[in-house]
């Protein structure tokens, strides 16, 4: 069985079948992700610093990629791109102790 990876490269038959199934709803959104990404109160470069961070937490790879990518040519350095993923890193373990007064809750009410 040959090796094959959890996830497939981008390829341009996957994009066309993306586009063919609905193209619509794909016109909408590239629409809608060129807003988000436009200059705007914050310059393009910060919205793909904040990419690549949400990317992390997200863990999609492709958008890691895509972000990262986008980041470097809209001019952000690796150092200002691994600060964002350390960002990120802080939020993902912050949220994971902020739910820990959840499980507190659960064991305060638990029968004994």
């Amino acid at each position: 069985m040959p090796d094959k990876a959890m996830y497939p490269p981008w390829d341009i038959e996957t994009a066309r079948k993306r586009r063919e199934l609905a193209p619509g709803q794909l016109a909408a959104f590239k629409a809608f992700s060129d807003s988000v990404f436009a200059d705007g109160a914050l310059p393009r470069k910060t919205k793909e610093l904040i990419a690549v961070a949400v990317a992390h937490v997200t863990q999609c790879p492709y958008c890691i990629r895509g972000h990262t990518a986008a980041a470097l040519k809209g001019g952000a350095t690796e150092a200002e791109i691994m600060e964002a993923i350390w960002v990120a890193a802080e939020m993902r373990a912050g949220a994971a102790y902020a739910h820990s007064a959840l499980a507190i809750d659960t064991m305060k009410q638990a029968p004994r």
